[in-house]
């Protein structure tokens, strides 16, 4: 019997893709609209975050005060809120409400949009049980949707149920890049001192080809039983591979990070904000003085294993064509002797392909990582990543 590749699917998708589609049974009167589960009533032991609020950032010397409130944060911490970031809580529901329509789908009609897995390109449905997780399959479902511009325009094709909110879509991830990206980029050369505020901006502007993608994530319900098969994510420590990670609020607690002292701190889902994260990148651009957060999802309270954890994130990245060496022009990082964290210059491209190869293709992944046998593996050019545990 013929099979269909990954290719010949991507192909037919794309050609379908064009087809105009009526918006009207995709209209939000028609949807049943996303809920929030509740909230937990555990009492767990929350991280101490800082919220920024980004309403001051125009006004005059707020970003100086906000880098000041800031400072401790990206270079101890990791991670931290923000809020007022330009888009309403009815425009973050409607993208949660598309967010539980496509996982909704039946698994035939996904898989028109998969991941091209070999080539390590991320962007499109990535299916659940791909990894295994201790004694059990992952259960963990994305849809990574690319920038807006022309170097994917007509590359990727999109559910009819997307396909009619595409401009929401669109403008929900401009805004999140131009309001809260490009402002903490600033921020952060602020408070390293840069020359120019707008440093690190000139390497993230949305028009030049890069890997910043929006995305719908679910992570399934399970048993006790799955739960206890899975390890429950305490062996799945990681960094992001980007600049900054923005995941907006949920209540499903779940979310972990790794502070200085070795303990893991859970993430609270606090009202109007995002969640901030910064990411291997913008370490590897600081020689580690920014820190890339330590972070994983483990099995929620109880009172919530009823229910389904729904995300929606956007990643920010670098245009390709950056080298990721430190940056020679901080006073700060020239203080604090940074080096480079690779052993020949490496692009971001080539970077987002060795990473997404390895996140992507769990055969190839086992293989890598057993070849070392210390928890460690090289990713590219003498970097070694590691899995952080309990």
């Amino acid at each position: 019997m013929a099979t269909t590749t990954i290719t010949e699917k991507l192909a037919s998708t794309t050609i379908a893709d064009k087809a105009p589609v009526d918006p009207q049974p995709y209209d939000y009167s028609k949807l049943e609209r996303y809920v929030h589960p509740p909230e937990t009533e555990e009492k767990l032991n929350w991280a101490e975050l800082v919220t920024l609020d980004l309403e001051d950032y125009n006004r005059e010397g707020g970003k100086e005060r906000l880098a000041k409130q800031l400072e401790h944060a990206v270079h101890h911490v990791g991670f931290f809120y923000v809020k007022n970031y330009g888009l309403s809580q009815e425009e973050v529901d409607d993208q949660f409400t598309l967010a539980k329509h496509f996982f909704a789908l039946p698994v035939d009609k996904k898989a028109k949009y998969e991941c091209n897995y070999a080539a390590a390109d991320y962007n499109g449905w990535r299916r659940n049980g791909r990894r295994l997780d201790h004694r059990g399959f992952d259960n963990v479902e994305i849809y990574n949707i690319p920038k807006f511009t022309k170097d994917f325009e007509g590359e990727y094709g999109q559910p009819d149920l997307l396909k009619a909110h595409l401009p929401e879509i669109e403008h929900f991830s401009k805004t999140l890049h131009n309001n809260v990206v490009l402002p903490l980029l600033r921020l952060f050369a602020i408070i390293l001192q840069l020359p120019d505020e707008d440093y690190l901006v000139n390497q993230h502007s949305y028009e030049k080809k890069s890997e910043d993608h929006f995305r719908y994530m679910l992570y399934r319900k399970r048993t006790e039983e799955q739960w206890e098969a899975s390890g429950g994510g305490l062996n799945n420590g990681h960094t992001d591979l980007g600049t900054v990670t923005l995941l907006f609020r949920q209540p499903i607690a779940g979310l972990q990070i790794l502070g200085e002292d070795g303990n893991w701190t859970w993430v609270s889902a606090q009202p109007g904000t995002i969640t901030v994260n910064l990411a291997d990148t913008i370490s590897h651009l600081t020689g580690g003085w920014l820190k890339s957060s330590v972070h994983r999802v483990v099995t929620p309270p109880r009172d919530q294993w009823a229910y389904d954890r729904t995300g929606l994130l956007y990643f920010a990245r670098p245009h390709n064509e950056t080298v990721l060496n430190p940056i020679l022009d901080s006073p700060v990082l020239q203080k604090a002797g940074v080096k480079p964290r690779f052993e020949k210059p490496v692009t971001m491209e080539e970077w987002v392909k060795a990473k997404q190869t390895l996140q992507l293709n769990p055969e190839i992944a086992a293989k890598r990582w057993a070849e070392a046998g210390d928890g460690t593996v090289e990713v590219l050019a003498g970097f070694r990543d590691r899995k952080y545990k309990a």
